[in-house]
């Protein structure tokens, strides 16, 4: 029953929507949103009025979102905390000579089993928290209140604080995963120290019980303060940028966003958003890719000086191209998807005035 019921509330409208309405909704539409809220205790859109752009995702367009993206975050991981790369191609080169196309796809199961819940929890947070803020700011707890830039910006943070006691593990796991047939370093020496042909992990769920197993249950949360200060700011410039620059390239004349109006802004906010991110999750990478093998580091504070004075400034931006580049269709599609479901669940679709 439990299953049915959250398989069921990823196909109802949820929580999110970030733009404002330029034309009232039907009727029908605020009647099942008001009984989505009463029934989930979600808000019924994020921003109320416009056209609700956000509030759903199904698994498959999670799962879709990860399978595209996952070669680029491969790629990136290997950049950031492996060594012997000269580049984002050599390394592409480099994956695909010693472990075939299935290289970099390494770790992806635990992603893929987790992001619907993960996406659910973070958005359906994000929304309340706007929601609570502009009804306390508005003062009137049945009122819908304008959006508000400082409401988004709090709500962003929210969420993202939310989002690495959710993903903290599960991004360890992944990060283990994908750098446990890496050489690495070890402290204090510069020489490379080569691999053995047995891995240090059989899968996800032994990678799980092993670090658990050997570091405890905070083992888990390796790298969580790094991924805290990533993530605070990258929710921040995910959301807001999507909001501002949809509404800027949306036509006054159009209730909702046009599919491509979408997709420009979700892939340029995940851009942003990826690419600003860059130094925090070189840091975030070495820390969670520290102790596979070996501890080299003694928290966030500790990783940077190492890296810094090793490898210079130029190290915090290791991966930047491929985030940003992986963050754009990543993004757009997520955006789009989310999009079109509403569309094709409430039967709701872009209407121009006359």
């Amino acid at each position: 029953m439990f299953v049915f019921t959250f398989l069921h509330m990823l196909q109802l409208p949820g929580s999110f929507s970030p733009h404002q309405s330029r034309q009232p909704q039907s009727e029908k539409v605020h009647e099942w949103s008001r009984w989505a809220e009463v029934y989930y205790g979600a808000a019924p859109s994020l921003l109320e009025g416009r056209h609700c752009c956000l509030r759903t995702r199904t698994p498959v367009l999670g799962a879709a979102s990860v399978i595209v993206g996952y070669p680029l975050d491969t790629v990136k991981t290997r950049l950031q905390a492996g060594v012997g790369y000269r580049g984002t191609l050599h390394c592409i080169r480099t994956v695909y000579s010693r472990e075939s196309v299935f290289g970099f796809f390494k770790g992806m199961s635990f992603p893929l089993a987790s992001i619907a819940v993960y996406n659910s929890v973070v958005f359906g947070v994000f929304s309340n928290t706007q929601r609570l803020l502009g009804r306390h700011r508005c003062g009137e707890p049945e009122a819908s209140p304008p959006r508000s830039l400082s409401d988004l910006l709090l709500a962003s943070m929210v969420a993202g604080v939310v989002s690495v006691g959710l993903g903290g593990p599960v991004d360890l796991i992944k990060i283990r995963l994908q750098m446990q047939t890496q050489p690495f370093q070890e402290a204090k020496l510069s020489r490379t120290v080569a691999l053995g042909e047995q891995p240090a992990y059989q899968g996800p769920v032994h990678c799980f019980a092993t670090i658990v197993r050997t570091e405890g249950l905070a083992g888990l949360y390796r790298g969580a303060s790094a991924m805290l200060l990533r993530d605070v700011p990258g929710y921040c410039l995910y959301f807001i940028p999507y909001v501002l620059l949809s509404e800027w390239i949306t036509p006054e004349a159009c209730a909702s966003p046009s599919p491509c109006a979408v997709w420009l802004a979700g892939g340029v906010a995940g851009a942003i958003s990826w690419g600003t991110a860059t130094p925090m999750d070189v840091v975030k990478s070495r820390l969670q890719a520290d102790g596979v093998y070996l501890n080299k580091y003694k928290g966030v504070l500790d990783c940077i000086c190492q890296s810094y004075q090793q490898e210079g400034l130029k190290v915090f931006f290791r991966g930047i191209t491929v985030n940003a580049v992986r963050g754009f269709p990543m993004s757009a599609a997520m955006f789009l998807g989310y999009e079109l479901s509403l569309q094709a669940l409430r039967g709701d679709h872009a209407v121009t005035s006359p």
